[in-house]
């Protein structure tokens, strides 16, 4: 797996899934809107962990750096 995300990204998934895990705990959200959120708080800590998301590998899309050539 190459990284496709970028510093900012990552950074991004982190701070989301911590407010939706803050959320959680303040009993803002809860049922099954809680349960479907922190699916996806969890993802996004994963990913950002690996770098590399999934759904950006079909469109091949990359928020990381470019590489250049250079001889």
């Amino acid at each position: 797996m190459k990284s496709n995300m970028g510093t900012l990204d990552k950074a991004i998934r982190i701070v989301l899934a911590l407010l939706i895990g803050g959320l959680y705990f303040a009993n803002v959200i809860n049922g099954t809107v809680a349960i479907i959120s922190l699916i996806v708080a969890a993802v996004f800590i994963a990913t950002s962990f690996v770098g590399f998301c999934p759904l950006y590998y079909p469109f091949h899309v990359s928020t990381g750096k470019k590489k250049t050539n250079e001889a």
